[in-house]
């Protein structure tokens, strides 16, 4: 339990991808005093639970105890915060007590919002229902693929901002290329539900994804969203018209993608975005810079920067907080700016990769220009199985990425 009188210069909430970035690189760049409010004990590598659901990767490889990733000289409080008074520069716990802060940074990830959905979370985990947005349910997402041999399989992706947006398709992919290998692909209706106008946001990948969904005889229903889960049925709305209509498809199968918001905490403070249904911490998007408590930044998926929320946008992100933060409390202008840089390493087979990288024009942003990113590589799929898992746990929770 944390006293009352606690206080340290830098108070990072959420020990994610974001927090240790952040707090590694505070460290490196000469602040001594710096903590990370986190209370959980194991730290997860969530972008590789597609794989696991796809029997590409074992779960075990996805986690590490949090105290061997935590940035040494970091004091870690093993808590969770209930609130932030930006007035008085504190942060509630839930154990009870307070933290002081001079400057804060706000990364507690995003939730996940299943009962928005009615009788969703009443067959989770249950008959063919699934997700790999739970890491205790990713393996079983590849046990019900692997037995599936004919039937319907339902993948859905909710409206509004979710975090690795391509995660709901990239599982319908691989599992329609391990039914295809298994010569049973010709036997399972593949319904792909998506509540955009298009495949994704960026036209160039966007036409290549209509390519691999035509190639496996996918249904892709675009406008579509699942409302209602009814034992072994998906009740969807169809927005394509100019009323919304309903239908419903009975599945064997049902890949389920919740909808998300800033955890509830967030959402009631001082510091929630009050133009966002969503309550994101409301930053300016390029400095990550809070629009009213010039201490306070936030960064990562709980922040409300329109970017995709993904491991590698934090990567671009977390230089420009600290940089930012640093020169706030020198009292100088902020240097750093965001571009909206974001990835998202789309599986379009047990064996090639769509890497899409764009920024907020929601132009192709390629990393390195000679590499053609507009076509499925296998070179981009073992980035993804062996190369992102590796920088992220040898630099990026290192802050060296």
């Amino acid at each position: 339990m944390a006293a009352k009188r606690d206080h340290h210069q830098v108070v990072v909430v959420g020990g994610g991808a974001a927090g240790l970035d952040v707090a590694a690189r505070l460290r490196r760049g000469g602040i001594s005093d710096v903590a990370v409010v986190e209370p959980s004990d194991t730290h997860w590598y969530q972008p590789l639970w597609t794989l696991v659901g796809a029997g590409c990767a074992p779960l075990e490889e996805t986690r590490r105890p949090q105290a061997a990733v935590m940035p040494k000289r970091v004091t870690w409080i093993r808590d969770r915060a209930t609130t932030v008074d930006p007035d008085e520069q504190t942060v509630s716990l839930a154990a009870g007590g307070t933290i002081g802060y001079e400057q804060l940074v706000v990364c507690p990830g995003i939730q996940l919002d299943w009962d928005k959905v009615p009788g969703l979370t009443d067959v989770l985990g249950t008959g063919g229902v699934s997700s790999n947005y739970l890491a205790e349910l990713a393996p079983r997402t590849w046990e019900l693929i692997s037995s599936l041999r004919s039937g319907t399989a339902v993948f859905t992706m909710p409206s509004g901002p979710i975090k690795c947006a391509g995660a709901p398709q990239k599982i319908a992919y691989l599992a329609a290329d391990y039914w295809r290998q298994q010569g049973v692909l010709q036997d399972i209706h593949i319904v792909l539900v998506l509540p955009t106008p298009a495949m994704f946001g960026v036209p160039e990948f966007s036409r290549v994804l209509d390519q691999v969904a035509a190639r496996y005889g996918i249904d892709v229903r675009l406008q579509h969203e699942l409302v209602e889960v009814d034992g072994d049925t998906a009740v969807l709305v169809d927005r394509s018209g100019d009323e919304e209509r309903r239908e419903t498809v009975r599945f064997d199968l049902l890949h389920a993608v919740p909808p998300q918001s800033a955890p509830d905490w967030v959402k009631e403070s001082p510091l929630a975005d009050p133009a966002s249904p969503f309550g994101y911490v409301d930053v300016d998007k390029h400095t990550h810079q809070h629009a009213r408590h010039p201490n306070v930044f936030s960064l990562g998926d709980a922040g409300s920067t329109p970017n995709s929320k993904t491991a590698a946008a934090v990567r671009k992100q977390a230089p420009v907080v600290v940089a930012n933060l640093k020169a706030a409390m020198a009292g100088r202008p902020l240097p750093g700016s965001y571009d909206g840089y974001a990835s998202c390493p789309l599986t379009t087979a047990r064996n090639r990769m769509l890497l899409a990288e764009f920024d907020y024009t929601m132009k192709p942003h390629p990393t390195f220009p000679i590499i053609d990113t507009q076509k499925e590589r296998y070179d981009m799929w073992l980035l993804k199985r062996y190369g992102l898992p590796r920088l992220y746990w040898h630099l990026m929770t290192k802050g060296l990425a």
